[in-house]
């Protein structure tokens, strides 16, 4: 079966991953367009909200949305490395979970120059920073949930 090689099976869903938020740094993710679906739907849900209200919101969203974003990223790497389905317990790596980590924030910061050249958008170092903490929370909630479910052997060597 395809999804059996270890190839498609871990590093297909990296890079899907990394051209969806390819794809959403576009002009298709711009502030623009992301108001046309959250403007209504605030309106709709507090109609008393302000314009400056909706602004906020919006951004709150916006940014939300980049640090979720990075986490999915940082963990999809850090199970292409670990690879969980291989047999045996194994403990967890703060080796591998720093190299997702780096890995995923050298991809915040090629996406923040991608968006330099798109006409809605611009890159920010703010938003490498807000990638790279999602990157790093991501990282910690596998690294919690494996600790609290057994996963593996906090302080057990480095696989």
């Amino acid at each position: 079966m395809v999804w059996e090689r270890p190839w498609i099976r871990y590093w297909l869903p990296v890079g899907l991953w990394a051209a969806a938020i390819f794809v959403i740094s576009t002009d298709l993710g711009s502030t623009g367009n992301t108001s046309r679906i959250l403007g209504p739907i605030l309106r709709w849900l507090y109609p008393e909200i302000s314009a400056g209200g909706i602004q906020l919101v919006q951004l709150m969203i916006r940014k939300l949305g980049h640090m979720s974003g990075y986490a999915v990223l940082a963990t999809l790497f850090w199970r292409a490395w670990y690879r969980p389905g291989r047999a045996g317990e194994r403990p967890w790596s703060p080796r591998l979970g720093w190299r997702a980590w780096v890995a995923a924030t050298m991809y915040a910061v090629t996406d923040e120059v991608h968006q330099t050249f798109t006409s809605t958008r611009q890159g920010s170092p703010v938003d490498v920073l807000i990638d790279a903490t999602g990157a790093a929370l991501g990282l910690v909630a596998i690294w919690w949930l494996g600790r609290r479910r057994g996963w593996w052997r906090v302080g057990s060597p480095a696989a």
